[in-house]
């Protein structure tokens, strides 16, 4: 809904081990001059197609650049590969192979060493590799994962097909009489907004999922309405997100590429939502809340009134524009009784104006005792090195899954290396992360544990839970020898990293009873690593084949030598290094 396309521009979206297939986001058309089309189009059956590949991916191109540069056309064609394999995979159904062979082209750029940025070329081929995978990757996230929640249907969506008719002008009456309109935003009750009150209120289907929707606004209401009372937005504008996400941060429509709680296009370069393979902002709540309110900030102080600019956020501003031009009417209703508008923009209006009068109005449309989610407090960390969230969990004290629900921008089980990320970590844990994160080198941080000694917990318990010797785990917290462990004590955990190749066999042959989980196991590593080092389709290991069950070692750009020796601190603790890291801006428009 909230959504311009774009001619000639591909979506984009990153693949992620962390949400299956998701999205990564953000750029525009021009601002106020592209819109929507007047309407979506028909959403396809899940992998039913999948669109040509760019021309520009692979093939000449990296034929072109080799006779200039072998290295960077040798990349060029190995991501083509990967990438094709990808589409195949995605084309025959297998979600999981395409999501490794997706996940591996991008990777082949991020850890190739070169400096994508300063090369034409391959910043080139990344973004068009990048632009390519996201047209093939929208629908599992809607599938769910291991740590996020199914997407559901909005209400609006739930009631698509329903049979609208205006509000007779007693029905219109009546509602006007009856109904809290007090509201910082216009609250217009006429036939047409009393219609869809009318048919929403009649709709089971509607109803529960506009329960659910208030429900979940609870995590956010503060924040949002906090957000846009500093932008200088109504914070009844929050309701928009009925119609766009039902309060959902990783909404995705599969049709259009439109992704988060305020539905953003994946275009390249507005709104400063940033980008890239380990993080999509459309996800983020808060920064995402910041985007829209600024955008409809914008789109107020360009048409002077709150309708015209819900009319362009969903058709587009251009669209908008140029029907008040047309007409010479600068009024929503005066469009609307004109034809206009599209249908999807002209029922668009009236039918969040219906939702924030229901939700007004609790009582009178089945909307009483509600539960609110309770809100979503946390505090912000900045992090600029690779750190994987079990980590996170470890030093914080919080779950997995209460980690990544904080964090639903977060597309990957790892933060990014040279990029910073504003980690959400459980309220009152801040000054707990920063002293014992301190405990652990900054090159260790993507792969070590860290626990917390409970009652009656032996040393060589711990060893064992992590897979690990004691010794090890002495040797890592500058201990002596033979040191007992005591409830209490915080203890750094060196864990195997499934990039230190020269810790155990690159391959491993498969034997009778191995599955990707006793493999996994046995050699310390993610049943996800093994997916995706040796592009598998299932869990089957057929007996006698030669699997990757670890990663060579890729350094990227700036990250040999940066070794340090910990060192103990009061709780048995290493010292912490930082590095400055490079930024990189992207953006979204309607």
């Amino acid at each position: 809904m909230a959504a311009d396309t774009m001619a000639g521009v591909p979506m984009i979206q990153l693949s992620s081990r962390i949400r299956p297939l998701a999205a990564i986001a953000a750029s525009a058309c021009t601002v106020f001059l592209m819109g929507c089309p007047q309407q979506p189009a028909a959403k396809p059956p899940v992998n039913a197609t999948a669109p040509a590949l760019p021309k520009t991916v692979g093939g000449n191109n990296a034929q072109t650049v080799e006779q200039t540069n072998p290295r960077i056309g040798n990349l060029i064609q190995q991501v083509d590969r990967s990438y094709r394999s990808g589409v195949q995979n995605y084309r025959t159904g297998n979600l999981d192979a395409a999501r490794n062979d997706f996940d591996h082209a991008v990777d082949l750029m991020l850890t190739s060493g070169l400096d994508i940025k300063a090369d034409p070329t391959l910043s080139d081929e990344f973004e068009r590799t990048v632009d390519a995978v996201n047209a093939l990757e929208m629908d599992a996230l809607k599938q769910g994962n291991g740590f996020s929640p199914k997407q559901e249907e909005t209400p609006l969506e739930a009631v698509n097909d329903l049979t609208f008719s205006d509000a007779t002008p007693e029905q219109t009456a009546s509602l006007k009489s009856t109904l809290n309109t007090t509201s910082d935003l216009p609250l217009v009750i006429n036939p047409e907004v009393a219609g869809y009150i009318n048919a929403f209120a009649n709709s089971r289907s509607f109803t529960a999922h506009m329960r659910a929707s208030l429900e979940r606004l609870g995590k956010y209401k503060d924040m949002m309405q906090g957000v846009l009372r500093e932008e200088g937005v109504p914070q009844d504008m929050i309701y928009l997100a009925v119609a766009e996400s039902g309060f959902q941060p990783q909404a995705l429509n599969a049709s259009s590429g439109a992704g988060g709680m305020w539905q953003f296009m994946p275009f390249k370069g507005a709104y400063g939502l940033e980008r890239n393979g380990y993080f999509d902002e459309r996800f983020d709540p808060e920064k995402s809340t910041r985007a829209y309110a600024k955008y409809m900030k914008g789109l107020y102080d360009q048409f002077g009134d709150w309708y015209l600019a819900m009319g362009g956020y969903d058709w587009g501003p251009g669209n908008m524009q140029r029907a008040v031009q047309r007409t010479g009417y600068a009024d929503y209703w005066e469009l609307y009784r004109r034809n206009a508008m599209p249908r999807e923009t002209k029922n668009y209006v009236p039918q969040i104006l219906a939702a924030i009068l229901m939700a007004k109005n609790p009582e009178k449309y089945g909307l009483t005792d509600l539960h609110p989610a309770a809100p979503v407090l946390y505090d912000t960390v900045t992090v600029d090195y690779a750190m994987d969230l079990h980590l996170a969990a470890d030093i914080t004290g919080a779950s997995m899954t209460d980690l990544v629900g904080l964090n639903p921008a977060l597309l990957r089980l790892s933060t990014p290396d040279g990029t910073p990320f504003d980690l959400h970590i459980p309220k009152g844990t801040k000054d707990k992360f920063n002293e014992r994160i301190a405990a652990i080198p900054v090159e260790k941080r993507s792969s070590w544990r860290f626990h917390e000694v409970v009652a009656g917990e032996s040393l060589d318990q711990v060893a064992q839970l992590y897979k690990v010797s004691a010794a090890d785990i002495l040797a890592a917290n500058d201990l002596p020898a033979n040191s007992a462990v005591e409830e209490g004590d915080d203890l750094v955990i060196p864990v195997v990293s499934a990039s230190s190749s020269n810790l155990h066999p690159l391959q491993y042959t498969t034997r009778r009873g191995d599955t990707l989980v006793t493999v996994a196991d046995r050699f310390n590593v993610t049943t996800e690593n093994l997916r995706q080092w040796n592009h598998l389709g299932s869990s089957t290991l057929p007996v006698g084949r030669k699997i990757y069950v670890a990663e060579s070692v890729r350094l990227a750009p700036g990250a040999r030598g940066r070794r340090t020796k910990a060192t103990p601190s009061k709780k048995r603790t290493t010292a912490s290094r930082s590095t400055a890291k490079k930024t990189q801006s992207h953006k979204k428009t309607k």
